[in-house]
Formats: C-alpha cells, structure tokens, sequence
C-alpha cells in the first residue's frame, strides 16, 4: 500500500498591526505624490500661446499685479502675490469676500488680476468681475472648468484641471492646488527671465535673510584692515612674524617685498611644515617661511565667491589685494560665518 505524499506547507510571516498601517501609510504617500507629479505633468503637455500672453499682460502691467482666490485657491495666490513681489513685481494678495466688503479700492486702473478658482464659479471672486470690467483692469483666469464663468471673462484663461484629486473622495483639493503653484511658480519665474531680472535685483527684495547676505555683501564689508593686517616683510626674522601671527590673530600673516606688494603669506601650517622638514624657524626670516602665490580676492567681489574659493582650496583665509599686488585686506573664514555667509 502506497503512503500518500505529504504537502509541506511554507512558513507563513505574521506582520503586526503596526506594521500593516505603516506599510499601508507608505503606499498612500506614494499615491498622492504620483498623481500630483501627473497633475504637474500635464501641465507640460498643455502650456501653449495663452501662457505667453499671461505672461505679456504681466509684463506690460503699469500698475499693481492683484491675486484673488477663495479658500484653499485663496492660499495658492497668497503665495503666488509673495513670488510675485519677491522677484520685482509689485504684487499682492485681495481676498475676493473682503473686496466686494470695501477693499475693492486696492484695485487700480493700471492693475492686472489674477483669479483663481478651480471650478470658475466661485461667486464671491465672480462679484469682483463687473468692477474689474468697468476700470478695464485686465483679469488673468487660472481654472480647471475652460467653459466657467471665470474662463469665459477672462482676457486669458490658463488651463489648471487635473484627472484626478490625490483624496481618496476627490474632495480636498490636493492635486488642483498643487498644479495651480507650479503654473504660478512658471509664470513668476517666465516674467522675471522676461523683465532681465538678476542676483543683485532678487538680492534687493532679500536685504535681511542669509540669501540678501550672500548676494550683498561683498569682501570689503568683512575683511581685516589697519593695524588688523598681519603683515611682515620678507627680511624679518621668522620669530617676529610668529609674533606677528599671534597677535592679529587670524593664523596667517602677509609677506610683503621692499616694494610694499604682497609676495607670500605664512600660515600656521607653514610653520609647522618647516619644523618637520628639520627647519629652525628662530634662526630662519619670513622670506624662508612662506608659501608663495597666495589665493587672492578683490575687495568689491561677494562674500560668497570667497567661500566658494575657500571651499575648493581647501583653505580659511584670502588675501584682499587690488591692482598690482596691493594688499587691501585680509578675509578670514570665522567672518564669513559669522555674518552667515556660509
């Protein structure tokens, strides 16, 4: 009599419940940020003559540039109207319910508005339409309906419709939002490329944040100068430029010629070179100590080009000099991220 074959059954993996819920979270996450990336892309797909004329209007606005938008659209052209403004348009934000309550005089003939609404009927922003008409203020429509209220009065109407909303009801706006800041962000950024706007220009609108500081101040605003200079000439004992250092300070002193120009630095690994080689550095001069051809910096470059070169040398001080070898300064890495250069 034949023995029947057993089946051997594989060992099963019992995930706990917190596990279960974590794994399920990840999946939700990807989700949401794969259809907003699907939203953004279609945007690509679609921009077309109506996006560069957008963009003339802005252009072209004497005026202010007044964003509008209700609720979670409300809070995308808040953010839009400070992009605006940040990169030298005069831009901001009129919630549509406080404009027809009395704020409508923010609104000027010379003006442009941008009115977002994803569904173009909102009525709170189409009650400020008939006012924008009469004083002839040109309106830039952001909607997903091309046939709303909103598209049908606006001069240009960009389309902002998504396939889907990334909430699982397709209630919260999520993708919608997230497509109507990209376009934004693109119009922004489309004006500034078309109004020449630079560093220095971006730097204005930013005086007080690390970013205004990169882009403002320059090596002379930072750097050592006066009895500050560590500096020796190049026939002086080796002992009177250690002294030297330590006094100032900063680890370095210049070496100038009989001439006055800069013609090396000793820094405190110099010396420290020269001492492992089995040099005596009280009976050498600075001229035997130093390194030559020392990086240098002119006074009026940025701040941030000086941690750039300190980063890719590998070094912390720069000798300011100006013309042939004239020495203005001496600039130190403690000062660069003492004033939040770095």
């Amino acid at each position: 009599m034949r023995r029947s074959k057993t089946t051997k059954l594989k060992p099963t993996v019992s995930l706990s419940p917190k596990t279960v819920r974590s794994l399920g979270s990840l999946g939700d996450g990807k989700r949401v940020l794969e259809i907003e990336t699907r939203a953004v892309q279609a945007l690509i797909d679609r921009l077309d003559s109506k996006f560069a004329r957008a963009v003339d209007l802005l252009a072209q606005c004497k005026g202010k540039v007044v964003v509008s938008g209700m609720g979670k659209s409300g809070l995308i052209g808040q953010k839009i109207a400070a992009t605006l403004a940040s990169t030298g348009t005069s831009s901001f934000f009129l919630h549509p319910a406080e404009g027809v309550h009395g704020d409508l005089g923010m609104l000027a003939r010379r003006d442009t508005l941008i009115a977002i609404s994803n569904s173009g009927e909102t009525q709170e922003l189409l009650q400020l339409l008939p006012y924008v008409e009469r004083m002839g203020i040109p309106v830039i429509g952001m909607t997903g309906r091309m046939n709303s209220t909103l598209a049908k009065n606006s001069d240009v109407t960009l389309d902002v419709s998504v396939a889907e909303e990334a909430c699982p009801m397709g209630l919260a706006p999520t993708a919608s939002t997230t497509a109507t800041l990209a376009l934004g962000d693109a119009l922004a950024v489309a004006l500034l490329q078309k109004r020449g706007f630079k560093e220095e220009d971006f730097a204005q609108f930013h005086p007080g944040g690390t970013l205004g500081r990169r882009l403002l101040v320059r090596v002379k605003d930072l750097m050592h100068t006066g009895t500050d200079l560590p500096r020796v000439e190049e026939s002086v004992a080796g002992t009177a430029a250690m002294l030297e250092m330590t006094a100032k300070k900063l680890g370095m002193t210049t070496m100038v010629d009989q001439g006055g120009k800069l013609s090396g630095i000793i820094t405190d690994g110099d010396l420290r070179r020269f001492i492992q080689r089995g040099g005596d550095f009280t009976k050498a001069t600075a001229s035997e100590l130093a390194s030559r051809n020392p990086k240098t910096i002119a006074p009026d470059d940025l701040a941030a080009k000086a941690v750039e070169m300190m980063e890719r040398f590998s070094i912390t001080t720069l000798v300011v000099v100006e013309g042939d070898r004239n020495i203005r300064g001496v600039i130190h890495l403690h000062d660069l991220l003492k004033n939040g250069i770095v």
